[in-house]
């Protein structure tokens, strides 16, 4: 028996270790699915940047300009010609060597185009100019993915904040019902009380419903700029609704945007790149030369001949597309005008909506929440002594509710402000 119990209590000492490691294996595992459908903002910007279909078909465009740069750096292929001439092919009896030396001709020439007006630097530097362009329109692209992730990743706070608060304030109220439920047996409350906290249960459910959803659809949406298959479907948000002060001057920002902002930078490159193609239009006005040289053979005689051809600029000398182009260079520097002032316009609005934010949120914290926490708590005590009505506890009830949720969405209205003012200026960081 002793030896029974000394190997089954080895065995349940092997047991106990595998299922200590297999629990320890199981941990680990779940910290890392958590880590991994759990994300903060930078996080999820990251992976936006990351998998986002439509930015990367934006980014494609850059290859694109790249690719056109090396069409605009080549140079014209040289042409070969050849020929020969008075071959007898309907009398075959005079095919001999008098005939090849005496009668045949023999022609074998080489032509290259020379491009006058430096046309090749100008579509260099025209591709080139595009390719910043369009590089500077790609990183708005991003500009505008990061604003619309923090966006959603607000969102995604404030439902999950509202979701807690709807919680508690449901499991307050329940116990709320269930001490009305003890009143009412021990006939310290009526049954029209009774009833009516109940059914301003419902309420409560409602809300913590209502939340829910709305946190289903906040990650649903998070996770399309996020890419479904990048995280989990049950991907979570790190971070709270807090309240930071801005502190920066208008005039700074202002002047950030005008230096950092992607489309007013596009805009300014747009310029260059009209340039660019008004060079090039007076370039390709000037006309190319044709250069060949032939070697001939005829009638036992070996010859050189060289060409020359360029077209006569009587007409057309590209004067059309030149008046186009300078057409088109003012049209890019009012473009550059415009995108200049619709940044700072931008930096204006929401700057002003920063400060309003900011001026709501102080008065919450003055003293309202606080004010409407202790109506509540003392309109509460009063109700369950018996020295309040239950009209005036559910009143300062869905007052301290309504408070509370709305200070919550002035906290993410004025988180979402601060990203206005970040995609408005350019930079994630606010100087």
């Amino acid at each position: 028996m002793s030896s029974m119990g000394q190997k089954g209590g080895i065995a349940s000492g092997r047991w106990s270790r595998a299922s200590a490691l297999m629990v320890l294996l199981l941990i680990g595992a779940g910290a890392m699915a958590q880590s991994t459908s759990r994300i903060t903002l930078d996080e999820a910007i990251d992976l936006a940047l990351k998998n986002s279909p439509a930015l990367k078909a934006a980014r494609t465009q850059i290859d694109q300009s790249k690719a056109q740069e090396v069409t605009a750096g080549l140079r014209p292929n040289p042409t070969l010609s050849w020929d020969s001439q008075y071959i007898p092919f309907f009398t075959p009896s005079l095919f001999s060597k008098d005939t090849l030396d005496a009668i045949q001709q023999f022609d074998i020439g080489a032509g290259y185009l020379i491009e006058r007006g430096g046309k090749r630097h100008r579509r260099l530097d025209a591709a080139r100019d595009q390719t910043h362009v369009t590089q500077a329109q790609v990183l708005d692209a991003e500009r505008a993915l990061k604003f619309s992730v923090a966006q959603q990743f607000i969102g995604a706070l404030l439902a999950k904040s509202n979701l807690e608060f709807a919680l508690e304030a449901l499991k307050n109220f329940r116990e709320t019902v269930n001490i009305n439920e003890e009143r009412y047996k021990a006939g310290d409350v009526s049954k029209g009380d009774l009833l009516k906290t109940k059914i301003q249960l419902l309420q409560f459910q409602t809300d913590v419903t209502s939340a829910e959803l709305a946190k289903v659809q906040a990650r649903a949406s998070l996770r399309q700029l996020l890419g479904y298959d990048a995280v989990p479907r049950d991907v979570d948000v790190i971070g709270s609704l807090e309240y930071t002060p801005l502190k920066v001057r208008l005039d700074d920002l202002e002047a950030a945007a005008l230096r950092e902002r992607p489309d007013v930078r596009a805009a300014q490159l747009g310029v260059n790149a009209a340039k660019s193609q008004l060079n090039l239009a007076k370039a390709n006005g000037k006309q190319d030369l044709n250069v060949s040289f032939n070697y001939t053979h005829v009638s036992q005689v070996n010859e050189g001949a060289l060409y020359f051809a360029i077209p006569l600029a009587l007409f057309d000398r590209n004067q059309g597309e030149i008046a186009r182009t300078r057409f088109g260079v003012d049209q890019a520097a009012l473009t550059a005008r415009a995108a200049e002032e619709t940044a700072l316009t931008d930096v204006k609005i929401a700057y002003e909506a920063v400060q309003t934010n900011q001026e709501v949120v102080e008065l919450y914290q003055s003293g309202y929440l606080k004010q409407a926490q202790e109506s509540r708590d003392i309109t509460e005590f009063a109700y369950k002594q018996g020295a309040a009505a239950l009209l005036d506890f559910l009143d300062a009830e869905r007052s301290y509710r309504s408070t509370q949720l709305a200070y919550r969405q002035t906290l993410a209205s004025h988180m979402l402000a601060i990203e206005q003012l970040r995609q408005a200026v350019g930079v994630r960081q606010i100087p």
